[in-house]
């Protein structure tokens, strides 16, 4: 490639130089018979030229004449290039200067013309790397103002019911007991969010492998919600999972793809309750196996519904504490990481009728589970 351009460019300055030669030899000829004829002209051109080659022999102003064209058709073919070279020089400068929103002109379809179209897309990669980094800052700053505010509420209250306890402050045992589950549950709590802070964390940087196999997503499936009964009676709610008759097998990791599904049915249970019930449904085709967790309580709004995947988004902020089991506002993100590292998707839909969390999962080559 750029043996190629150098012989090009080299080409294009031997044919300029050829050029400059052909044109300055016609313009001296011509130069010459219109000056010798001046020479013998009986007027006051003719006397001063007569004059100058009395100075100077005839050969010394050919040669003079010779240089001075050859000169100017070489500068006339360069000056567009050098023209060029100013704009991009100028353009560059700007750019070293930090405005990246300055484009390097592309006038000419030839190899400055390429370089100028290269270095403004190189100048655009820059441009998106430093949006990207400081989106990167942007985000790591919201990591920790959210982290801050979330492990400071629970610890908050912690230390104050503890302080109570400690100074004594309780009318009877049954107002302590009130107060150590108060301090129980915001432990629990406490407890989830740094899990789910490490998992999310540990899923951004790669630190998460995946330990895959090929399993029955039916029986994984069957399994997590016989493990979520007593919760799903306790919620006044029944779950039903509906499943081809044949086995549904897929390639993956399935402790991480637990972790999807319980986040799922824990976010069903949590803001479905008015709904009764939970379906879950397997389907199969275009080589891979999707599932449907959908519940029926409250929709989630429009506005909401395309930031649900984004850590420490909760869509229903007014029950996030009132149901007993606080969400750390990563659960969504998490699954979302799981998910994408298999290669597949999730996504929500949501109605007056029902919600609906669809993960889509590659099947990988089908062979019998033995």
């Amino acid at each position: 490639m750029t043996d190629n351009i150098v012989r090009r460019l080299v080409f294009k300055f031997v044919l300029q130089v050829f050029l400059s030669v052909f044109w300055t030899g016609l313009a001296t000829v011509v130069t010459g018979v219109v000056v010798a004829a001046a020479a013998d002209a009986r007027n006051i051109v003719g006397y001063f030229l007569r004059f100058l080659f009395s100075l100077f022999p005839a050969e010394g102003w050919g040669v003079l004449a010779l240089i001075f064209y050859f000169l100017t058709f070489l500068t006339l073919y360069q000056y567009r290039r050098f023209r060029y070279y100013g704009e991009m020089i100028r353009a560059v400068r700007h750019i070293a200067e930090g405005r990246f929103d300055v484009a390097v002109p592309v006038k000419q379809k030839d190899d400055f013309g390429v370089l100028a179209t290269d270095m403004n897309s190189l100048i655009a990669r820059l441009r998106t790397s430093i949006e990207e980094e400081r989106r990167a800052e942007q985000t790591k700053n919201e990591l920790i103002t959210n982290v801050s505010h979330d492990l400071r509420t629970p610890l908050t209250s912690i230390l104050g019911y503890l302080g109570l306890i400690d100074d004594d402050k309780y009318r009877d045992e049954l107002e302590l007991r009130h107060y150590v589950q108060i301090a129980n549950a915001k432990a629990k709590r406490l407890h989830v969010l740094i899990d789910d802070l490490f998992e999310y964390t540990r899923m951004r940087h790669g630190g998460m492998p995946l330990r895959k196999t090929r399993f029955n997503l039916t029986e994984l499936l069957g399994q997590l919600l016989s493990q979520h009964r007593l919760g799903l009676q306790q919620a006044g709610m029944t779950a039903s999972l509906s499943a081809p008759q044949e086995a549904v097998e897929v390639v993956g990791d399935p402790d991480k793809l637990v972790r999807v599904f319980e986040n799922l049915l824990t976010n069903a249970m949590r803001y479905g309750r008015d709904g009764k019930r939970i379906d879950v449904a397997i389907r199969t085709g275009g080589g891979a196996a999707e599932v449907d967790v959908a519940n029926y309580g409250e929709p989630i709004s429009a506005a909401d519904l395309p930031y649900i995947f984004e850590r420490f988004y909760r869509a229903d902020k007014s029950r996030t504490e009132a149901d007993g089991v606080p969400g750390s506002g990563l659960g969504l993100a998490i699954a979302k990481g799981i998910v994408d590292q298999h290669g597949g998707a999730i996504v929500a839909y949501s109605d007056a009728r029902s919600t609906v969390f669809q993960v889509r999962l590659p099947r990988g080559e089908h062979r019998p589970i033995s």
